[in-house]
């Protein structure tokens, strides 16, 4: 904090002056607001008095007139200042003082005035009184244009963005419209569940047994137990539990947290919706899964079809079915369907796929799905019918017992949602974790844990029940056109300063 700037000296010096002229800087009375910058066409009227707060942005001093942008959290509008009426007697120090010398872009401001139209039809605020309500002690980043239209000092680079989102939302303000965007996505899809009587819930995030899903957790400890706790990779055997105890519907907004890579579709916290609904089958939640979708698109966007990345795709349902063997066939040529461990082992040397070799079958057949069809399916497409070794918590293939009844929603390349007819056979979810438990032995750091807990649950009777999960950040992304997880979360995890 010693090396500052010299922009940084003046404004700490100019805090100074206000403090020795009796200005607090920091008040702490509450200013009424009337009225909005968004406000300004919608809602105008000629004299109208307005009270207004926001930050300074910009000003125009000419002599004892003067122009200023003033930005709230709706918008910019322009401010016009007149020295006379600001301060009314002989004495002009003060307006002298505080606006010409001792105010800086990004200081926040409130304005008491009345809305009037300029002689070249600008609607503005024409102030009669002004309160300083926080000084800025750092320069904002304001991006400059030359006489040619160039852009010189413009806040883009991301990492900065990032680290600093608080500077990022004020001098970039289009990045505040992808987070009001993923509040409504929120909240529309919070509204489907609810129509349909589903019961939001919350369980734990801190547990003794990580489970729900194949990752890698983070481990703290519990003082007073003196024992090992894990932040939550997933919030679906708690929820199973629910559906035991006889709630027929159940949802549940979560953080999740996974010790992995970050990357632009990876952050180690992330949220994700998970749905679980008794009496229901993976069919139907493919179905109840087009619908979100079609919802979704038809309330944000008028239409089915969205505009992502430099394609149109159209949400409409019903959504291709593709088993994931026969996608991996149609992209490599290669049926892996019957393949053994070893068999699959030697398959993903040939096609060059990246990993350790010694992973399990299950690695190896999502290995070589991710690197030759994700992509592929840009339009929104169901994988269905994964092996039984990818699956550890669904129900076997009511036609095939080597297969599950799983499916992926992928739209755009990448994976948004993943559902299951949920496994509740007691004993075959206790020979599946078993044998999780022998590819921990084997190094795997993302196998499940064994939890007895959940396997007493079941042995009390779960019903046939569909569930679902869907990636949050990335359905944002999604809707937003984003292609970084980093641009959906105000605060991303990065690597310490």
């Amino acid at each position: 904090m010693n090396n500052r700037s010299e922009q940084e000296i003046i404004r700490r010096e100019k805090l100074k002056e206000l403090q020795k002229i009796g200005i607090s800087p920091y008040p702490a009375k509450s200013f009424p607001i009337n009225f909005w910058a968004n406000q300004i066409e919608s809602h105008y009227s000629e004299n109208k008095s307005v009270a207004m707060a926001g930050r300074l942005m910009s000003r125009r001093i000419q002599g004892k007139a003067s122009f200023a942008e003033l930005m709230d959290s709706t918008g910019r509008v322009q401010l016009y200042f007149n020295r006379d009426v600001i301060c009314p007697g002989e004495d002009k120090t003060l307006y002298n003082v505080i606006y010409k010398r001792l105010l800086d872009i990004g200081d926040i401001l409130g304005i008491n005035g009345y809305l009037f139209t300029t002689k070249v039809g600008v609607k503005t605020v024409f102030v009669t009184s002004l309160t300083l309500l926080s000084k800025s002690l750092r320069p904002l980043p304001l991006p400059k244009t030359d006489s040619e239209g160039n852009i010189y000092d413009s806040f883009e680079d991301p990492e900065l963005r990032y680290r600093q989102r608080y500077v990022d939302l004020i001098v970039n303000p289009k990045v505040k419209d992808i987070f009001k965007t993923r509040t409504k996505i929120i909240r529309l899809v919070r509204d489907f569940l609810n129509i349909k009587d589903y019961f939001e819930v919350e369980t734990p995030i801190l547990q003794s047994i990580p489970g729900g899903a194949n990752a890698k957790p983070f481990v703290t400890h519990h003082n007073a137990l003196d024992i090992p706790m894990y932040l939550r990779i997933a919030n679906e055997l708690y929820l199973k539990r629910l559906i035991v105890g006889g709630f027929e519907g159940v949802y549940e907004f979560a953080k999740d947290f996974r010790n992995e890579g970050m990357d632009r579709l990876h952050n180690p916290e992330f949220t994700v919706l998970e749905l679980y609904v008794a009496y229901k089958d993976y069919f139907w939640m493919m179905e109840t899964t087009e619908q979100l979708m079609e919802h979704l698109t038809e309330s944000l966007f008028g239409s089915t079809q969205v505009t992502i990345g430099n394609q149109v795709i159209d949400f409409k349902a019903p959504y291709p079915r593709i088993s994931l063997f026969d996608s991996i066939a149609q992209q490599t040529g290669i049926d892996i369907s019957e393949m053994d461990e070893q068999e699959l082992r030697k398959t993903a040397q040939q096609l060059n796929i990246k990993g350790d070799y010694q992973m399990g079958e299950a690695k190896l057949i999502d290995s070589i799905f991710s690197t030759y069809c994700e992509h592929q399916f840009q339009s929104p497409t169901f994988i269905i019918d994964h092996p039984k070794s990818m699956s550890p918590l669904t129900k076997e293939h009511r036609n095939n017992p080597k297969l599950t009844e799983r499916f992926e929603l992928f739209v755009a390349g990448n994976e948004i949602a993943n559902a299951y007819s949920e496994l509740n056979d007691p004993i075959d979810q206790y020979d599946r974790f078993k044998s999780q438990v022998a590819l921990s032995h084997q190094g795997d750091d993302e196998a499940m844990f064994l939890d007895q807990d959940f396997l007493r649950a079941l042995e009390y009777g779960m019903p046939p029940t569909s569930g679902i999960g869907i990636g949050i950040d990335r359905l944002v992304m999604l809707l937003t056109n984003t292609t970084s997880i980093q641009e959906v979360l105000f605060f991303p995890q990065m690597r310490p300063e």
